[in-house]
């Protein structure tokens, strides 16, 4: 696969002619790691994006102390692709990279980048849709709520047959429905006694000529009952417990939303109260100032005309 292929299987570049990716890709260098060899670290300041040529990368966030643990975020591969917002602005890394295996990565300069978006005007409109196109995507998920009953959701939206599964799976896990399968197995069992089948009127005559129950010990038709029975709970359950594992994927995203959007809300409030304490302390400096120029207008006597050549 040459680079300019590479370009287009990455979003930011869907939008680009053949000819604009094709001029970007002649742009792009490339560079080796060795395993275990850093691309960048967290902190250092970005000015460009990688695709991965052959090989694989880790990205990952360093341990606070020194005999902490990395947590790891990504394992990159052949076409994957990182640290394309280093070609927007000039902030610090977010995360650190290394090369998990011998790797060869491609390279787009911030400055590469720029140039020949100044070159190609189609191509900085591309690349201006597809960016706005994403802050769209982010203002419409950060302006829905995010706290949703997502399995009331789901429950809403079962059918007959999925409600019957449902409830036979509840009712299965419960002493109720112990107890009713030792009760009938009981009465069952009593019904068909030779003493008691007779006055219930359940006896049949069999070929020799005697009275027996409809179904006597060691009881084959119930058996047959009880193993229907267990062949239709093991499907029912099975369609049960998989509703709830949807139930469960449902609430962990709507969890995930939820923390994203406090996260995002926490620091706005942060980067606000920042702003603010600046604010603030500019204006106590200069209350503090006046305040200090008052005091020292106060303080020092006001100069008189005349000097020591006056005389009375």
């Amino acid at each position: 696969m040459n680079h300019a292929d590479l370009l287009a299987q990455i979003s930011l570049f869907e939008g680009l002619s053949d000819e604009d990716r094709s001029a970007l890709a002649l742009r792009m260098q490339e560079r080796t790691y060795k395993a275990g060899q850093p691309v960048f670290s967290m902190g250092e300041k970005g000015s460009s994006m990688y695709i991965v040529l052959s090989g694989a990368v880790q990205i990952f966030l360093p341990p606070k102390e020194e005999d902490g643990e990395r947590v790891a975020l990504k394992d990159a591969r052949t076409g994957e692709y990182f640290g394309e917002l280093a070609l927007f602005d000039d902030k610090p890394r977010s995360a650190s990279v290394d090369a998990t295996v011998d790797t060869t990565l491609l390279e787009l300069t911030r400055d590469e980048f720029a140039e020949h978006l100044s070159r190609s005007k189609t191509a900085a409109l591309a690349i201006l849709s597809e960016m706005a196109e994403r802050l769209r995507e982010t203002n419409a998920m950060l302006s829905q709520r995010a706290a949703t009953n997502a399995v009331k959701t789901i429950e809403e939206n079962l059918t007959w047959g999925q409600r019957l599964a449902d409830r036979v799976a509840d009712l299965n896990g419960s002493w109720a429905f112990i107890l009713f399968l030792l009760g009938l197995s009981g009465v069952w069992a009593i019904v068909n006694l030779p003493s008691v089948a007779p006055h219930l009127g359940l006896a049949a005559v069999g070929d020799d000529g005697k009275v027996a129950s409809f179904d006597p010990y060691p009881f084959i038709l119930y058996n047959l009952v009880l193993a229907i029975l267990v062949a239709l709970q093991g499907p029912l359950i099975v369609m049960s417990q998989n509703r709830q594992s949807l139930k469960d994927r449902a609430q962990a995203e709507t969890d995930f939303r939820v923390n994203l959007k406090n996260e995002v809300g926490i620091e706005t409030l942060v980067r606000e109260l920042g702003a603010f304490q600046v604010e603030t302390l500019k204006r106590l400096d200069i209350l503090e100032r006046a305040a200090r120029a008052e005091r020292v207008r106060h303080e020092v006597p006001a100069k008189t005309p005349g000097g020591p050549l006056d005389t009375a």
